[in-house]
């Protein structure tokens, strides 16, 4: 497993070894001992998957304290755009944004330590992401940015009119009104 460094503390873009044959492909997407020895020791407790049709973007979510979940996310199918926030207050990289395509043909995957908010855009026809947390999900404690914050100005690849959200995420603060930070 190879790991790259995004410019943001403890936020990797981690890339598995892949090994292909006639007959196809195999890697590992997860091993604790492989991770231990990149100096990530987190103990998941909690895997998400979800399917999705081009143009729909899930985000931006978080989950306060003492539930913020740190998550590895990856593309079992499809392409995606990825996006995090970081809303931890001290660090350089504070209220900006980092964004990555993870694919079922790059096979790359993102790790989010916890204090980012965490969003995706479906860009392929459809995509299946699975997403592995540390912490389990709890509703009261679930918080957002809206997806077209002009703070931010992230470019999701899809244009405005033909992107699907659902009703919580468009009635989601802005990050000038959010009262969260970790």
């Amino acid at each position: 497993m190879k790991i790259s460094p995004t410019g943001f503390a403890d936020l990797y873009v981690l890339e598995p070894t892949v090994y292909t044959d006639p007959r196809g492909f195999f890697f590992e997407s997860y091993n604790s001992e492989t991770m231990q020895n990149l100096g990530i020791n987190i103990d998941f407790v909690q895997d998400n998957q979800s399917f999705s049709k081009r143009g729909v973007l899930r985000g931006l979510h978080f989950q306060k304290n003492p539930h913020a979940q740190t998550k590895l996310v990856s593309v079992l199918a499809g392409k995606i755009l990825d996006v995090v926030v970081d809303l931890r207050k001290g660090q350089p990289t504070f209220k900006k944004f980092f964004s990555v395509e993870l694919s079922d043909e790059n096979n790359l995957q993102l790790f989010v330590p916890k204090g980012f908010a965490h969003a995706f855009v479906v860009l392929s026809e459809s995509a299946s992401v699975l997403y592995k947390c540390d912490v389990h999900y709890s509703k009261s404690n679930e918080g957002g940015i809206r997806f077209d914050d002009p703070d931010l100005n992230i470019d999701w690849h899809v244009p405005v009119d033909q992107l699907t959200l659902s009703e919580k995420d468009l009635k989601l603060p802005f990050l000038r009104d959010l009262d969260y930070h970790f």
